[in-house]
């Protein structure tokens, strides 16, 4: 059987333009249709055809190329860079325009409140479209992971107990001074101890700065790294992040609008995310719902008296845990009804011990099992 092989060496008599190569309904021209369309004047972003200098880039091709990036989720101003060299569909909305990253990063830091609209106006967009109908909102959060290490995170315990020490190191090092000074035999040398001693100054400074700006800000956390970001709990454990909400229409699951807080958890998100979901649309959802996470009773009380529907499970303070009595010296729990439940290994991520009861039929017919 025969093979087709090609050869990039070949030359054509007429080579085909950029345009041939995108389909009329790819979607590519969709996002180069809606970026023309919009008024760039009423964005804050000035077009000045009479700009003296160095030409710069289109303000319009910028856009197009951070917009279309985003709905393939690259977000990053060097795989931007890279598309617009490799990607046709971006050759073609660029129209050949090759920024290089550092260009598309100042242009994205300079614009950010444009951008935003931008993507306010593709919202609404799809309203007219029918794409989205703004009447039942879904809202979610997850914990994305900073760049920084939970090492570099500091609470005010963890500050007090921090100066707490350092306080005690830096006696015991004037002490061993004077020792020093009486015999000099089986010290360390005072040129050491100096040395420490103004390292542990200098440390006790950067704590206590952090230990005001903690109750100046009245913050839970603050990382030296990455000031924005916060502690956050998961499955995986404790790392420093952010809590990111999406709302989502329930049509076609479509997200009408994203926020990135530094709260640990969701329990002050709900109305926010609801209400900032509806500047959005430019309209009034009939019906709200999140999961047992945003279950407050002042959160649900804000969108309930927007004559919102408010539809979010109850939040069960269980105080199960504390029913059960631990036996230290057996390393067991006694259940309130007198059932005996055994250490039976770890948890997936060895973090903490499993306990369970021999015949399960106990739990089953239990009338606090519900």
């Amino acid at each position: 059987m025969a093979y087709r092989y090609g050869d990039r060496e070949q030359i054509q008599l007429f080579p085909q333009a950029i345009e041939d190569y995108v389909s009329k309904d790819d979607p590519v021209r969709a996002y180069d249709a809606f970026v023309e369309a919009l008024d760039f004047n009423e964005l804050g972003i000035i077009l000045d055809e009479n700009h003296t200098g160095n030409p710069q880039y289109n303000p319009r091709s910028m856009v197009k190329l951070l917009v279309f990036g985003y709905s393939y989720g690259i977000r990053s101003s060097r795989k931007l860079e890279r598309a617009a060299y490799h990607n046709i569909a971006f050759i073609w909305l660029m129209e050949s325009l090759k920024p290089d990253h550092k260009t598309i990063a100042e242009f994205r830091r300079n614009n950010k409140s444009a951008l935003k609209e931008t993507l306010t106006q593709c919202a609404r967009l799809c309203i007219k479209l029918d794409l989205i109908e703004g009447n039942t909102l879904f809202v979610d959060g997850t914990k994305i992971r900073a760049n920084a290490s939970i090492k570099k995170t500091w609470t005010k315990e963890r500050s007090e107990e921090a100066l707490r020490k350092i306080d005690e190191r830096i006696d015991e090092i004037l002490s061993e001074c004077e020792a020093a000074d009486e015999n000099e035999q089986g010290q360390p040398s005072i040129v050491s101890m100096q040395e420490e001693l103004h390292d542990k100054n200098a440390l006790k400074a950067k704590i206590e700065d952090i230990l005001k700006e903690l109750n100046k800000t009245n913050k839970s956390s603050i990382n030296t790294t990455d000031s924005e970001c916060a502690r956050m709990n998961s499955i995986q454990g404790s790392h420093a992040g952010y809590n990111a909400q999406a709302v989502v229409d329930e049509k076609h699951g479509l997200i009408v609008h994203t926020d990135v807080v530094n709260e640990n958890n969701d329990r002050h998100q709900f109305a926010t995310q609801i209400s900032q979901a509806n500047d959005t649309l430019g309209q009034k959802c009939l019906v709200a719902c999140a999961d047992q996470g945003y279950s407050t009773t002042d959160e649900l009380e804000k969108v309930d008296k927007q004559d919102i529907k408010v539809v979010v499970p109850p939040c069960e303070k269980s105080s199960i845990k504390k029913s059960f009595t631990y036996d230290s010296k057996n390393d067991c729990y006694l259940c309130p009804e007198g059932h005996i439940l055994e250490n039976s290994g770890l948890t997936s991520n060895k973090k903490s011990n499993i306990y369970r009861i021999e015949n399960k039929s106990f739990c089953l017919g239990c009338s606090r099992f519900n």
